[in-house]
């Protein structure tokens, strides 16, 4: 699959529509994504990730997986199916896999043939709706066409060779500055499927911990507060190079979504635009995610 006929396919019907439903998508995950359309060092990375993943990266993969059915994990395959049915995407393919790194969760090929794949821990780790969190966080990953992107930042970073990852570094560089945006997106996504802000940032610091016994003793509020204590221009430079915005930034994104019009409609919250909208919202996260102020 080249870049080119990709982009193509994503002009279809099916794709329009999952486009117009990602109403909540982060405005600059959007414009840097739309950036990247017309990089070169980008789409010849992603056309290269989507090839392996294509020829040898899934049965590399999942050769060890179990596929998620309503026989196999059922009550995942509700969880999956509930994130599908709220985001408006197809029903993807899920496996549970002892490849992943602990406590993991990837999305792997096109939108219109991702493959969502969880490590077995993370299972074990998190319940059933810290579960819905995290598969909702994935489904809007596919939900908002992040997916080829991500196959081609996880190959490059994860398994490509000394030589290769030294010239990709422009792909890699400008794929983590949109990494970044596109877990706003998601995690909003997860905030969706899971419709309750303490389970998603609860989750959040639990992933960022790996403990189950520590994550209750965890002060949120506190914690917050020493992020914007250390925040300075050399800690902003540090995220600024990282995949993920680091975790104070994501919960406090989220809960900035939380505060939304949009998505206290979601919840039946209120008649009118009551809360932010999201022009406002996505100013103040773009405060969050710049370098230098």
């Amino acid at each position: 699959l080249s870049f080119s006929r990709y982009v193509a396919a994503s002009k279809g019907a099916g794709e329009a529509r999952s486009r117009q439903a990602a109403v909540y998508a982060y405005g600059g995950d959007v414009r840097v994504r739309a950036t990247m359309d017309k990089v070169r060092p980008v789409t010849l990375a992603v056309e290269s990730a989507v090839r392996f993943w294509n020829t040898v990266g899934r049965s590399r993969l999942l050769g060890s997986a179990v596929r998620v059915s309503g026989r196999q994990f059922p009550a995942l395959h509700a969880q999956v199916s509930r994130c599908a049915d709220v985001l408006q995407i197809p029903l993807p393919s899920v496996y549970v896999s002892p490849e992943l790194a602990s406590l993991g969760a990837h999305t792997f090929g096109t939108s219109q043939d991702a493959t969502l794949v969880l490590s077995g821990a993370l299972v074990d780790h998190l319940s059933e709706s810290e579960l819905l969190f995290i598969i909702g966080h994935e489904c809007g990953h596919i939900q908002n066409n992040h997916v080829v992107y991500l196959t081609a930042l996880y190959y490059l970073t994860q398994t490509a060779n000394l030589i290769l990852r030294v010239g990709a570094q422009p792909a890699v560089l400008a794929l983590r500055a949109w990494s970044r945006r596109a877990e706003i997106t998601s995690d909003r996504a997860g905030l969706l499927c899971a419709r309750d802000l303490n389970t998603a940032t609860h989750t959040l610091i639990k992933l960022a911990l790996g403990s189950k016994r520590l994550t209750g003793n965890i002060d949120i509020e506190e914690y917050l507060r020493q992020f914007e204590d250390a925040r300075d221009s050399l800690r902003r430079l540090g995220e600024a190079l990282s995949t993920h915005p680091y975790l104070p930034t994501r919960v406090t994104a989220l809960r900035l979504f939380a505060q939304t019009a949009y998505f206290r409609g979601v919840l039946g919250e209120g008649d009118g635009p009551i809360g932010l909208s999201r022009e406002e919202c996505d100013n103040q996260v773009a405060e969050l995610l710049a370098v230098f102020r």
